[in-house]
């Protein structure tokens, strides 16, 4: 069965974009003219004499029937033209709309190389035009906020340079895609002139046949063999192929029409051409029916390319009625996609309300003053989550997307020069506060390695509480300058115990007591009775402080005896809190040090980090929670989830008792 048979299968694969198209008018004596320019017209010196011999034919007297030229019509008209340069082009119709308005810059690369990759070069331009178009907006935005804090870092403007691996990998895209679609239009370019030459060719042998005078039937049979050759000359360029199909149907209708055929062989192609045309107009007016309007225009594109490319001319008496008959389903089609693209305006207009919504925000949170690092950081947050909710909006009516745009760059603008304008002021307080810091740390390591350890404890243990009090410093420094900072103390402290140990016999005597100690502990038993065993632990740990302290060297003993009260009260059946409380407290003890804060210190350091792992714990399971709004507690995931929920918060009170009775100590 062949294509124009099944008319009820026709491929509707195709999408279509709206251009304009000529169709053929010609009447009476004009009949033998050419219905439209191409590159090469003709003139045909018969032209009169053929007149005259129409006009006294009555048999063949005829008026060709004027298709005329529609939006309609034209749209199908020019996307057919576009895919038969290429029958690769129609794959074009197939590719995915994405929303490329939402996408970062990261990601819009990543779909620019996998259209490269995937996909013929010849049919991604309009996707790649719009990946163009949105990865250059986002870019010009990025490079004008970077400009400013350049400029407001003391920069000079003409020194500007910036770039990313993001921008170079884009620009190589590119490049690639531009260098292969040359190359796929140089390689196009020879055939499509070479099968135009011979489209142009067949028409003007065509339009001789008119006046050979030989046997008509072989004249018929010359006619057919260029009918043949004229279904099989190839593709030509999209901007001849309407009117080199127009001027062939014009010119085979003349040889129809006009010439002295045997009636027999003319109609049988006429009634062929007719029962064809009327199974295409069927399948046209079944789709004015179809409710998906894009489905429905795709096949409507390969009705009118059968109609045009694969079925002739019909007897006079139907053609003006097959047509008009075939037209009115094709507009039926038409206003309905128009009525389709009238909803996505109001679509657009909803979004262009949305974006304007989230650019009233952005203005309000640039109003809205802030003082701290802390408030600052919260407001950059917001304001990229109102620049992602912007992306996500969606699509707004063509004629004022630039100009939301812009404003909403502006609006952005607006927040990026009052944040650079805060934290420029923050770094000359940061810059002098690493001023203040190195004067300490000089004086540190001036007095590192003193022996007058009366005079210079003092100073140093001011210097290291001299430093907590200063604020914060530029964050590249900020590591730097505190290990140089820490190593010189460390180093005056540890010459300083080791001094101390050496001339105290009591500490090592203390060890010694210790170690006896522990060992005794090890056979120590349990009551049972939680009160009674709890005075009895609280009488061990008494009896272990009053052994008094160890050498510095010497200090993993407090660790064993630690372990050893851990591993008794994990026996005992009662409040976790108030057993971690009473081992913590012992801990204290053992870190405290009359003439050193470094242990007191790291265990603060420790159980501030601590705090705030357990806080972004919390803030994490609270947050998954948000998944299962819709879901009953009972559920065990959401159970599991909310348990979780409280052992952390449990955890987070201990830990923060934990940092109250540490602060107590110092």
């Amino acid at each position: 069965m062949s294509e124009k048979d099944n008319l009820q299968n026709a491929d509707g694969n195709e999408e279509t974009k709206a251009t304009a198209n000529q169709a053929t008018e010609s009447t009476g004596a004009e009949t033998t003219q050419d219905a439209t320019s191409l590159e090469n017209p003709t003139t045909d010196e018969n032209t009169n004499s053929t007149s005259e011999q129409v006009e006294t034919n009555e048999e063949t007297k005829t008026e060709t029937v004027e298709e005329k030229s529609n939006s309609h019509v034209d749209e199908i008209d020019e996307s057919n033209a576009e895919d038969a340069e290429d029958e690769s082009n129609s794959e074009r119709h197939t590719l995915e709309e994405k929303d490329y308005h939402a996408m970062s810059m990261e990601q819009l690369v990543k779909e620019f190389d996998s259209l490269l990759k995937q996909q013929k070069v010849q049919t991604i331009k309009s996707h790649v035009d719009e990946i163009k178009s949105e990865f250059n907006a986002k870019f010009s935005e990025l490079l004008e906020e970077k400009k400013e804090e350049f400029i407001n870092d003391g920069g000079n403007e003409i020194d500007f340079y910036y770039s990313t691996p993001t921008k170079k990998e884009f620009n190589s895209l590119y490049k690639e895609y531009k260098s292969n679609l040359n190359a796929y239009y140089k390689n196009l370019e020879s055939s499509l002139k070479s099968n135009l030459e011979n489209r142009l060719r067949i028409i003007e042998e065509i339009k001789g046949l008119i006046n050979v005078e030989e046997n008509i039937n072989t004249t018929y049979k010359h006619f057919k063999e260029l009918q043949e050759e004229w279904r099989n000359a190839g593709p030509i360029p999209r901007d001849k192929y309407n009117n080199a199909w127009n001027t062939y149907h014009h010119h085979v209708e003349i040889f129809y029409d006009f010439l002295h055929l045997n009636r027999d062989l003319r109609d049988m192609d006429f009634k062929h051409n007719l029962d064809q045309k009327l199974k295409i107009i069927e399948r046209a007016e079944e789709l004015a029916k179809d409710d998906n309007v894009n489905r429905a225009f795709r096949e409507l594109q390969v009705l009118h390319k059968m109609w045009k490319e694969d079925l002739g001319p019909v007897a006079k008496e139907h053609r003006e009625d097959i047509w008009d008959r075939f037209s009115n389903a094709t507009k039926t089609i038409h206003d309905k996609r128009q009525a389709y693209y009238a909803d996505l305006d109001k679509a657009y207009e909803a979004n262009l309300e949305r974006k304007e919504e989230i650019i009233a925000k952005i203005d309000a949170v640039v109003q809205d003053n802030a003082n701290t690092h802390q408030a600052w950081q919260k407001k950059i947050k917001t304001i990229e989550a109102l620049r992602q909710d912007f992306f996500n909006a969606g699509k707004v009516p063509i004629k004022v997307n630039e100009a939301t745009w812009a404003k909403f760059k502006a609006s952005v603008r607006a927040f990026n020069k009052k944040k650079n304008s805060f934290y420029k002021n923050l770094k000359k307080e940061q810059y002098d506060n690493l001023q203040k810091k190195l004067d300490l740390i000089k004086i540190a390591e001036d007095n590192k390695d003193s022996e007058d350890f009366e005079t210079v404890t003092p100073l140093m243990k001011k210097i290291q509480s001299d430093w907590k009090k200063i604020g914060h410093v530029p964050r590249k420094d900020s590591d730097k300058i505190w290990h140089k900072f820490k190593a010189a103390c460390n180093h005056y402290f540890d010459k300083l115990h080791a001094e101390r140990n050496a001339a105290n016999k009591e500490l090592f005597e203390a060890y010694e007591k210790k170690s006896k100690f522990l060992e005794a502990l090890k056979d120590l038993k349990l009551s049972g009775t939680p009160e009674s065993d709890i005075e009895t632990l609280k009488a061990k740990i008494d009896e272990w402080k009053s052994l008094g302290n160890v050498p510095h060297s010497k200090r993993y003993i407090e660790g064993k005896f630690n372990k050893a009260l851990d591993d008794m009260f994990g026996k005992l059946k009662m409040d976790k809190t108030e057993i971690e409380m009473i081992k913590f407290e012992n801990k204290l003890e053992a870190l405290s040090q009359p003439d050193d804060t470094r242990l007191l210190d790291n265990e603060h350091n420790f159980i501030r980090k601590k705090i705030d792992e357990v806080k972004g714990e919390i803030n994490q399971l609270e947050n998954n929670l948000q998944f299962f709004s819709n879901v009953d507690e009972s559920n065990p995931m959401v159970k599991d989830v909310l348990n979780n929920i409280e052992n952390h918060k449990n955890n987070l009170s201990i830990w923060e008792e934990k940092l109250r009775k540490l602060k107590d100590m110092y």
